[in-house]
């Protein structure tokens, strides 16, 4: 019997193999679908974001300085110019003095021919000799009307001559004194009119009445000067170039805010890539009407210790009325944007949530701040503040209705939002008005206001220094008068209104407080219809 044969490996009879499970790969698949699934999605919705916010142009809020100038051009004047005359009629015979040499007090620096007065000097000595002589000749009439009135008296007492001979000689006697008195007289005048010629001789010496540099001369030696109806000016001395003046015609509309004291700088043509510095001395008050402008004259002082400012140049100047450092700023481009009628954003500027927040209270901690208030005193302002929060949030909480039966912007809600005051809140289309118009508060409102906000923090008011308080007082009064105004921050690719309080501005960036933080984004325009 044959032994069987084994079995070839490419027989028929094969061995089955385990079949593998589809649902690895099905949840690959999946995987990879929604993978892409979800790719998409993400991709369409940061497509729709970026056009969301590309239909906006946007700025951020930012820290910095802000300083507000007003601008002004003035021309350079000594302080104290000093033209100098003759107070006499002539001919100039010498001029001593040339433009810009230094004089002293004293020095001569022209003379006018003396001649004329030298003889009317000889010819009052000659008249005062005369009138002398005749004053002897009264003297010696004097004494004889007095002997001869004597002698007839005592003979009138003895009855030896008529009592008319008596009279008559008393008469004689009285007519010489008189004559005496007469002759008295002419010689004082005589002597009055040669010292007056002497004074006219002295007069024909020009001296320098201050120390100075000569900036103008308008005499020549051989020209006639006539001074009979006003004094002609010879020279003009400036006493001390050292220190200068400037005078700026500052507009009606910024007069208010330039105070004494205040920086000034400016630039003269001479020296452009220099920058010169001085301060304002005096705000004078006599106007000047130019074609129904009025302006006010400025004094600025200024040092010029080096000489290189000369009298007469043009100083373009910019007066620093007011420099905040560090402070939350936007563009001025972000003010002035406002939304178009048919716009979403357009009606939040009437009551959105963003527009009564942000008041007082958000700024009172900083104006305590600056107070350096003690334990006591700042434990006095925390309570103050607290109950001012529990009242607005009252109020908040009140039905609509009985909060708008109050008076118009009254109450703790002006105090507390800033969105409730004038300019601020109220709601509807007389608040978006409002809120274009500037936010402006009338003096009466801003009194209630200021009477409201010193009856809630009454005790801590009383618990302050007088310096505290004056301080104190300053900050509140700012806050409760600055100007309210809309911005519209971009919240999730849509803009939100919010009302905000601004202050200084330097024509490019505005000082801004309130629901508003650095890093915001700020609507500046519209982007629709751009690539």
């Amino acid at each position: 019997m044959s032994a069987a044969k084994p079995t070839s490996p490419s027989s028929p009879n094969k061995t089955l193999r385990p079949r593998r499970s589809p649902w690895p790969k099905r949840i690959v698949i999946a995987v990879v679908v929604l993978a892409v699934a979800g790719g998409g999605w993400y991709f369409y919705r940061q497509r729709n974001a970026e056009q969301a916010a590309s239909a906006y142009r946007t700025a951020k809020v930012e820290r910095g300085d802000i300083r507000v100038a007003i601008s002004a051009t003035g021309a350079l004047s000594a302080i104290s110019t000093v033209d100098v005359g003759s107070q006499i009629s002539g001919q100039v015979t010498d001029v001593l003095a040339d433009f810009n040499d230094r004089v002293t007090k004293g020095q001569v620096i022209a003379r006018i021919d003396p001649s004329t007065y030298e003889a009317q000097i000889a010819q009052g000595t000659a008249q005062v000799n005369n009138a002398r002589a005749g004053l002897a000749t009264a003297q010696a009439t004097l004494r004889n009307a007095e002997l001869d009135y004597q002698r007839k008296t005592e003979l009138a007492k003895n009855q030896l001559v008529a009592r008319s001979d008596a009279d008559l000689a008393r008469a004689a006697r009285d007519q010489a004194r008189a004559q005496l008195a007469g002759a008295q007289a002419q010689i004082n005048q005589q002597i009055a009119s040669t010292q007056t010629s002497r004074l006219n001789l002295q007069r024909t010496v020009i001296r320098a009445p201050v120390d100075g540099v000569v900036l103008t001369r308008t005499i020549e030696p051989g020209q006639t000067v006539a001074a009979s109806l006003q004094s002609p000016v010879l020279f003009q001395i400036a006493e001390d170039l050292s220190k200068m003046e400037i005078v700026l015609a500052i507009d009606e509309a910024d007069i208010g805010q330039v105070k004494p004291g205040q920086s000034v700088d400016f630039t003269v043509d001479s020296f452009p890539d220099r920058k010169f510095r001085g301060n304002v001395q005096q705000v004078r008050l006599s106007a000047t009407n130019t074609s129904n402008v009025i302006t006010y004259p400025v004094v600025v002082a200024v040092d010029n210790p080096d000489g290189v400012l000369l009298p007469g140049m043009t100083a373009n100047a910019e007066i620093e009325v007011s420099h905040r450092d560090d402070v939350l700023r936007v563009g001025n481009a972000a003010l002035r944007y406002k939304p178009a009628d048919d716009d979403p954003a357009a009606a939040s500027a009437a009551g959105g949530p963003g527009g009564a927040r942000g008041g007082l209270g958000n700024d009172l901690p900083a104006v305590a701040a600056k107070l350096k208030l003690d334990a006591n005193q700042q434990a006095a302002f925390d309570a103050a503040l607290e109950q001012m929060k529990q009242r607005m949030a009252a109020r908040t909480a009140a039905p609509a209705g009985g909060a708008a039966g109050g008076p118009p912007g009254g109450g703790a809600p002006i105090i507390m939002g800033g969105g409730r005051g004038p300019g601020g809140g109220g709601g509807g289309n007389n608040n978006r008005n409002a809120n274009r118009g500037g936010g402006a508060i009338s003096g009466a409102a801003r009194q209630r206001m200021l009477e409201r906000f010193n009856q809630q923090f009454g005790a801590f008011r009383e618990s302050l220094s007088d310096a505290q308080r004056s301080q104190w007082d300053s900050e509140v009064a700012a806050l409760v008068s600055a100007r309210r105004v809309p911005l519209y921050k971009l919240v999730k690719g849509e803009p939100q209104a919010v009302t905000v309080r601004v202050g200084a501005s330097d024509g490019s960036w505005t000082e801004v407080s309130g629901n508003i933080a650095e890093g915001d984004e700020v609507v500046v325009g519209t982007g629709r219809g751009t690539k």
